[in-house]
């Protein structure tokens, strides 16, 4: 098994200690590319697809860990955008 796909398979169990980088591969291997920040730049990161369908993320800090209630959205958006499919 590829690294990404034992990424993925993780990803998709929902873990509680999933860090900001590797969302950021998962996000890419899903097609989207993190959109240059705004005027207040801030810890919004916005990412968009191809068919610029848009995920908007805060990015965790002080710790890079990402929140599971971010990660069932995610899960929730890539499969309404048609990118992973419904259980």
């Amino acid at each position: 098994m590829t690294q990404i796909k034992k990424l993925l398979a993780w990803f998709h169990s929902k873990p509680k200690d999933l860090v900001w980088r590797e969302l950021i591969l998962i996000l890419k291997f899903y097609g989207y590319e993190e959109l240059p920040p705004g005027k207040t730049g801030g810890s919004r990161i916005k990412f968009a697809d191809h068919e610029k369908r848009i995920i908007s993320l805060h990015k965790p800090h002080p710790t890079p860990i990402v929140k599971s209630y971010v990660i069932d959205q995610i899960i929730t958006t890539l499969k309404e955008n048609g990118k992973i499919k419904n259980d």
